[in-house]
């Protein structure tokens, strides 16, 4: 059984909020991803509940202001996003049967949601 597992930027003031309002449960898995980035294996499972990697994919970050993503497929998302922890977009709690990825208020209580379910 998949462990439920909460990605997330230490240094992020965002995730640091969000990880407080979800009142984290015993059993929950904390993973920095700047310490421990995201695994092949993780992403593909992250991914299994998107449509697509760029979903998972964070526009704003600095390094990539400077890439010409005009032609980008799929696989390039997913190339960056395993190349540097800043491409993934955070947090993103992976649990067995759904994943919720970014900070919007919307996601941020579909997670509350989801915890308490569990």
């Amino acid at each position: 059984m998949l462990k439920a597992t909460f990605f997330y930027l230490k240094t992020c003031d965002t995730c640091r909020r969000i990880l407080k309002e979800l009142s984290v449960p015993d059993g929950l898995v904390l993973r920095e991803i700047k310490t421990s980035p995201v695994t092949p294996t993780e992403l593909e499972n992250i991914k299994d509940h998107f449509a697509s990697y760029e979903e998972l994919f964070n526009k704003r970050a600095v390094k990539f202001r400077s890439i010409d993503s005009s032609s980008f497929k799929d696989v390039d998302y997913k190339k960056l996003l395993l190349s540097d922890y800043t491409f993934l977009k955070r947090p993103v709690l992976l649990m067995e049967d759904k994943a919720f990825a970014g900070n919007s208020k919307a996601t941020v209580l579909q997670m509350m949601l989801a915890l308490k379910q569990k």
